[in-house]
């Protein structure tokens, strides 16, 4: 009998919220009998044409709709788009309807992570329209709570919204309190899934 697992779905273009995602995947995997799915959304062209490619060239594979409709709950990671999540990720999203319909996730718990290029370049904001759509879905939103002693101390991403990097021009690595806060990320999710 395989476990229950948390999804980790994401869209990355340069690698850091990728990068988030496996932070927040081995936050989920520290918690016993639960495990974490990575998959990412397919690029769209500027028509909002789906790559014709139906499996990635490399990194997790592209979400179905049953990977929703089997998670024991929902991380979603988006780049900032001006405030706003990317456009490939808006797009799955979009399609979801059917789910909804359903109720498919009405009760999972989920949560968002993001990442920015510059300081203030909208993490909350992103985080929220993220947010938006699981709330249309019925799903329990989790953000992170200043027990967070890393959510006190970060000078660079970290938000009771959800997990945040602040990338910078170079594209700088994780600091280690957003490592931290995705670890925790990954384990509220798991925890909180594994009440149902």
């Amino acid at each position: 009998m395989s476990l229950p697992y948390i999804l980790v779905l994401y869209y990355s273009r340069h690698g850091s919220t990728y990068t988030m995602a496996e932070e927040i995947a081995r936050g989920v995997e520290s918690v016993a009998d639960i495990e974490a799915r990575l998959r990412t959304v397919q690029p769209i062209s500027p028509d909002t044409a789906p790559d014709p490619d139906a499996i990635p060239a490399s990194g997790p594979l592209y979400c179905q709709p049953e990977d929703l409709v089997d998670c024991a709950g929902l991380a979603l990671g988006s780049p900032t788009r001006f405030g706003n999540m990317a456009a490939p990720l808006k797009y799955f999203i979009d399609t979801t309807s059917n789910l909804w319909m359903t109720g498919a996730l009405i009760d999972k718990p989920a949560a968002a992570f993001t990442s920015t290029q510059s300081l203030h370049g909208g993490q909350e904001s992103t985080l929220l329209t993220m947010m938006l759509p699981l709330l249309h879905h019925g799903m329990l939103l989790l953000g992170l709570p200043y027990s967070e002693a890393a959510l006190t101390r970060t000078t660079s991403g970290g938000t009771p919204y959800g997990a945040s990097h602040h990338a910078g021009r170079d594209g700088e690595g994780l600091s280690e309190d957003e490592i931290e806060l995705c670890r925790a990320l990954g384990v509220r999710l798991a925890k909180h899934a594994l009440k149902k």
